[in-house]
């Protein structure tokens, strides 16, 4: 995941979003990402998914978080 686009990390998070551990990996990927671009891939319904699909695992919490804070804070939020 460390090494994937923005969205190939998308794409492999919907299909791999009930195992926690690339669930996590993936978020963490894309909260390091560019906002419109994580927005563009479809990302953020992916990020809420894994989110649900994994409410006690705090990787994928923390994660997530970060990157739904990316998407709605980063200097593009206001151009989407």
């Amino acid at each position: 995941v460390r090494a994937m686009g923005v969205a190939t990390t998308a794409a492999a998070l919907r299909a791999h979003v009930s195992v926690s551990r690339v669930a996590a990996a993936a978020c963490k990927r894309l909260a390091n990402q560019n906002e419109r671009l994580v927005a563009e891939a479809g990302a953020i319904e992916a990020i809420v998914a894994a989110m649900q699909a994994h409410p006690q695992e705090t990787g994928v919490q923390k994660n997530g978080c970060m990157a739904m804070a990316n998407v709605c804070c980063g200097t593009d939020a206001a151009g989407l």
